[in-house]
């Protein structure tokens, strides 16, 4: 597999495949961008074009390869981020002699899925059993061109059909159950899941089948929990993870700069069908924080178009608290003649579009919902709308944003604005440490300006050539200078590596470094471009600022030593001491 992974790396351009995820900008001979694992500011996020490595300074503090990338931001195995690197830029590369027995499962159950997929698309489109279904899509106005794009199926109103059918295609009664399509029965092999149902496919970004959810034809007003089924958690199938429609929409979302929220199917095919593509649904209607961080990689503004019900309000409300902690910026589609977007396309289009036009911030939303429920008559009123409205506010992660909402809270309550910032400072005090916080983010400490220091140099040096001035300055190097091990050791290795082979390039230096120090040499190398964005151009400065630490380091221990009664190292103490000051003369020189 060492091979694959090197044949991926010659031929794929790590800066293309990040750009397709992440806005990036050139920085230097670098790039530079947003990270896209976790919220903030300024880009702490670099990609190297030359090494094609990338590392994040932020929070994340992880980095690699372009298929180390592909792992993190799909949620791959490594063997499938090859598979797809391979199948997305057409590499001639063969996974035939691999042995993962996971990868084998996934890919098992996925053709599985769309075999599927393919027997209820035949019964409905084909078979005298479909008619009843293809004339309830025709009554809901869903165009059969529309129901094959996304491979709407019927399943047929029997126990065994699919089940008969997958068995006789050499897959197992035990397989069947275990991608949800069957249901473990003690009296016999299984049954069908999905019985007399319209069947929806849902497919991951990458267009695999992970799932289904079937939706009767007729409701049943004594049991409306039976309208939808769904399959359950698998192995390639984790609700919180997945978002209906996500294949079809991703290149909408990130042409038009938004995504529209739903809660169902229909509420994704009906105006996919007059061209508005840019939707998905969230299957309920709680969106979860795995869902919005897949939906960051291809936008940073969300708008709700849930179900027009209290439902779907408290819906938006909860959606909106964990898409600020992402930063997107939030809007809200006003369906007041519809019950449902797919209600509202079919009953008057034009409307539907002008709503989507004229969506609006969903802190407006959230106000009017709440002049909706108090009277503004009544003190207690007012202080329930300040209340419940600050518990946003405090929440608004831009200062200028936050500012307006006071304001505009405080005028249409009649109150002054120093009323509201109260009751924000009661409700930030309840949320000063943000929920959305990972184990390594609470790990994460600053590090000391000399670790930065050390950093900095070691990778400006390694992108620096011959005769450039920093790389002559070598000589002026100690290797105690570095307090880290690993930067101690990477320094050993390019001074003995330099002495033995001046004439040869940076990147044949890294390739003969052990296995350990590969991660260390790929983070400085980037760390250089990340430091001259912060403001540490000035190396020689801070070439001697690290000779000075060492040198007060040495003198240190062996003032230490003479306080032990070893006068020994009184002539090395007076020549460090000389070394110091002639160094500090250098420096206010600068």
């Amino acid at each position: 597999m060492v091979n694959v992974a090197d044949e991926i790396k010659k031929k794929v351009d790590i800066v293309q495949v990040i750009s397709s995820y992440i806005p990036v900008k050139k920085a230097g001979r670098n790039f530079k961008a947003n990270c896209p694992f976790h919220k903030e500011k300024s880009p702490s996020f670099f990609i190297s074009p030359d090494r094609q490595i990338w590392h994040c300074f932020g929070t994340c503090n992880e980095g690699g390869d372009v298929i180390s990338f592909l792992m993190k931001v799909e949620n791959l195995t490594f063997l499938e981020a090859a598979q797809e690197l391979s199948k997305r830029y057409g590499l001639n590369i063969s996974f035939a002699q691999v042995d993962d027995a996971g990868l084998k499962l996934k890919d098992r159950f996925y053709s599985l899925n769309r075999l599927a997929a393919d027997y209820y698309q035949y019964v409905l489109d084909k078979t005298d059993t479909g008619k009843t279904a293809r004339d309830y899509l025709a009554e809901r106005g869903i165009k059969p061109e529309i129901a094959q794009t996304f491979q709407i199926g019927y399943a047929p109103d029997s126990w065994e059909s699919l089940m008969k059918y997958l068995l006789k295609k050499n897959y197992s009664s035990q397989e069947l159950e275990q991608v949800g399509l069957t249901v473990k029965s003690s009296k016999s092999a299984g049954y069908d899941r999905f019985r007399g149902r319209l069947v929806f496919p849902i497919k991951d970004s990458r267009g695999n089948i992970i799932a289904f959810s079937g939706r009767v034809l007729k409701e049943d007003k004594d049991n409306p929990g039976s309208k939808y089924i769904n399959t359950p958690e698998t192995t390639i199938y984790h609700k919180r993870e997945s978002l209906y429609g996500i294949y079809l929409a991703k290149d909408s979302i990130k042409k038009e700069g938004y995504v529209v929220l739903v809660e169902g199917e229909f509420d994704v095919i009906a105006p996919f069908q007059y061209g508005i593509e840019n939707v998905v649904a969230v299957k309920g209607s709680a969106i979860t924080s795995d869902q919005l961080m897949l939906l960051k990689r291809y936008c940073t503004r969300l708008v709700f178009a849930l179900d027009a019900d209290a439902t779907g309000e408290e819906a938006v409300k909860r959606g909106t608290d964990e898409a600020e902690k992402l930063d997107f910026e939030i809007e809200v589609m006003v369906l007041d003649f519809a019950k449902d977007p797919d209600e509202a396309v079919r009953k008057d289009l034009v409307r539907f579009k002008k709503a989507l036009t004229n969506r609006i911030p969903v802190y407006d939303f959230i106000l009017s919902s709440l002049l909706r429920k108090y009277s503004v008559d009544d003190p207690f009123g007012k202080k329930q709308i300040a209340d419940e409205m600050g518990a946003f506010i405090a929440k608004i992660q831009n200062p200028i944003v936050q500012s307006h909402y006071i304001k505009k809270t405080a005028e249409t309550l009649g109150v002054s604005e120093s009323s509201i910032q109260r009751s924000l400072y009661s409700n930030k005090k309840k949320f000063t440490q943000p929920r959305y916080v990972t184990k390594q983010q609470a790990a994460v400490v600053k590090m000391p300006r000399e670790v930065i220091i050390q950093k900095y140099i070691l990778g400006l040096l390694f992108q620096k050539k011959e005769g450039e001035r920093l790389y002559d300055m070598i000589h002026e190097f100690d290797p105690e200078m570095f307090t880290v091990p690993s930067y101690k050791a990477l320094f050993n290795e390019f001074l003995s590596f330099r002495k033995k082979h001046p004439a040869r390039s940076i990147d044949e230096f890294s390739n003969q470094l052990q296995a350990e120090l590969v991660p260390v040499f790929n983070e400085l190398y980037l760390f250089a471009s990340y430091e001259e964005e912060s403001g540490y151009g000035d190396f020689t400065k801070t070439v001697y600022e690290l000779q000075r630490n060492m040198y007060k380091r040495m003198i240190q221990e062996l003032m230490m030593k003479e306080e032990d009664g070893d006068d020994k190292e009184e002539p090395r103490l007076k020549e460090l001491t000389a070394s110091l000051t002639e160094v500090e003369k250098k420096l206010s020189l600068l």
